[in-house]
């Protein structure tokens, strides 16, 4: 039996972000019914970056992705995030298909927060903002349109070059360069920064806001005041995942806060154990870390698609 082998422009060719969306909501549905398999993430640091190993199984499928952070990657021509991901037969164990996750992970990332900002933003809310313009702004935008529309975008990146970049790219969309506390003003924000310290600011978030706070996925990053979280409603992806390499990582290891105020994950809020918004003046976040189920959902829809259209090259792997 062949192995499918799929680069990044064939997963290009083959990926839809409003696919992605349905599948990784359902993906968190059978999480919440309990039909999913996912131990957290293993890390693996290195002297410029690390590594992460995510497996997962889903009813019918299982893989392992494995993916890089290296921050100073672009100034080497290379993007930050890379990633592969091996697919196989949960029945027989066999390597269906060995895969380029970059996309995956871009487009899986994008497709959570928007599911995340469907339960927990004000139904009302047409302003995104984007903190930290790289290649992650780019699918955050995307999957925001699938679900609000219209959508204007407040854009804000320490490199003015980096949001210029992500405008020139985007067209279609009305995108406005500016300053951070513009950007953090709009109804739903994502911040998409390696920081390991606050960049966003109490002071600058206004009643009603939705945060989906992407960019601290390892330990000791973090990029909001920890007020905020105090005051907010948190909502996680995985809560032992988010409570070691969240945004939530920092205070619960400095006392400022609990995993206790955590009110519950997405799998809750989609299954419906757990209400969504309910105020319009409170302030609601998503603190994600990445999950493996939402990779190996989007990896299930990329291989039915390259059996159907065929005429990918392939290998032999386990020679028999």
């Amino acid at each position: 039996m062949p192995t499918l082998l799929l680069d990044r422009n064939a997963i290009k060719t083959l990926i839809r972000m409003s696919d992605v969306i349905n599948v990784v909501e359902v993906a968190f549905r059978m999480c919440g019914e309990g039909k999913g398999k996912m131990p957290a993430k293993t890390y693996l640091s290195v002297e410029h970056g690390d590594f992460r190993a995510m497996p997962a199984a889903l009813p019918e499928c299982a893989g392992m992705k494995w993916v890089n952070v290296h921050p100073q990657n672009p100034s080497l021509g290379l993007p930050s995030i890379m990633a592969i991901l091996v697919y196989n037969d949960p029945e027989t164990g066999y390597p269906l298909a060995i895969m380029d996750a970059t996309e995956i992970t871009a487009y899986r990332t994008g497709a959570a927060a928007a599911i995340a900002s469907k339960y927990l933003a004000r139904r009302d809310s047409h302003t995104i903002g984007i903190v930290g313009a790289g290649f992650q702004a780019h699918t955050q935008i995307l999957a925001h349109a699938e679900l609000f529309s219209p959508i204007s975008i407040n854009v804000f990146d320490v490199s003015k070059a980096a949001a210029d970049k992500l405008m020139h790219s985007l067209p279609q969309f009305s995108i406005r360069n500016c300053s951070i506390q513009e950007a953090v003003a709009s109804d739903i924000v994502c911040t998409l920064t390696p920081s390991r310290s606050p960049v966003v600011k109490r002071e600058w978030i206004i009643a009603g806001t939705h945060i989906n706070a992407l960019g601290a996925d390892a330990p000791g990053k973090q990029e909001l005041e920890p007020s905020i979280l105090k005051e907010a409603i948190v909502v996680v992806d995985d809560l032992k995942q988010t409570s070691t390499s969240g945004e939530i990582n920092v205070p619960i290891q400095k006392g400022s806060y609990t995993i206790g105020e955590v009110y519950g994950t997405l799998a809750e809020l989609v299954v419906g154990k757990k209400k969504g918004r309910m105020d319009n003046r409170a302030i609601t976040i998503f603190d994600s870390t990445g999950i493996a189920i939402e990779d190996i959902a989007v990896a299930r829809l990329i291989f039915e698609k390259a059996q159907q259209i065929g005429g990918y090259p392939s290998i032999n792997l386990i020679g028999t």
